[in-house]
């Protein structure tokens, strides 16, 4: 990480309290467009102007409306891309959900998902090689996502908290469609048949799923059989990483809430 001096921090905030976009401010300077959020955000928290800057509402602490189906979706992404960095005692967690640059209306969404989730911390996009990072500070990310720990996810034990399950039971789509389109995707296949002495060529789409954590891909399947999608299991070389929809009427039933990425 870059270290950046006060003179440099102070002198985006002076361009942004003046009105300078925060892209505009990353440019003239030099710095990550994530720092300058951040930057934002801690600043306009210092004086006050940010909605619960002095006591950030939680769900688990203190029983505040969560946005149920929003919070489905997200804990998808996040089980599949997602990360929570854990920094100094001075700065808040961050929840990371890193999305490729090919679908920005995946990007898009799980911003707009983060507000709804969050409604009292900012976002920010960290541009990376082929990707951002969608991001949120907030200290009360471990709350909502106890799944969070050292190591990778396919190295440690993941499984819901009774609460989690009873918000998947009852917004079983939205869990499926953040794993989709974290670690998933909708292709097209083909194959030709000899008709009537004349080779077709026939096409028929199909939707996979690939996680190397055991746990990730139990929590998914046993969604998909709780809403009525057939399933099987792929294996990678040796490895069952990919779970497979084919049959027509659960890939129907995937179209109509799920969908390709975009």
């Amino acid at each position: 990480m870059n270290a950046h001096s006060t003179e440099v921090r102070q002198k985006a905030l002076t361009l942004l309290r003046n009105g300078t976009k925060g892209a505009e401010v990353a440019r003239q300077l030099n710095v990550p467009r994530g720092t300058v959020s951040y930057w934002l955000h801690m600043d306009r928290s210092k004086r006050g102007e940010c909605p619960g800057a002095h006591n950030p509402s939680c769900h688990r602490c203190d029983g505040t409306a969560l946005d149920e189906p929003a919070y489905a979706y997200l804990l998808g992404l996040y089980l599949g891309d997602g990360h929570i960095s854990q920094h100094s005692a001075h700065r808040a967690p961050s929840l990371m959900i890193t999305l490729d640059d090919a679908w920005p209306g995946i990007q898009d969404e799980a911003e707009e998902t983060l507000r709804k989730v969050f409604p009292d911390n900012a976002t920010c996009r960290v541009r990376r090689p082929g990707c951002h990072n969608i991001k949120v500070y907030s200290k009360h990310l471990v709350c909502l996502f106890p799944q969070h720990g050292p190591g990778k996810k396919h190295d440690r034990k993941i499984a819901f908290q009774p609460w989690q399950q009873q918000i998947v039971n009852a917004h079983p789509w939205g869990f499926v469609r953040g794993l989709i389109q974290s670690d998933g995707c909708r292709v097209i296949n083909w194959t030709t048949r000899l008709v009537r002495g004349e080779r077709k060529r026939y096409e028929y789409p199909r939707y996979f799923f690939s996680n190397k954590s055991d746990d990730i891909r139990r929590l998914f399947s046993d969604t998909l059989t709780a809403v009525g999608v057939e399933w099987t299991t792929l294996a990678r070389g040796s490895d069952p990483f990919n779970i497979s929809v084919a049959r027509r009427a659960s890939v129907a039933l995937m179209d109509a809430h799920v969908g390709p990425k975009y």
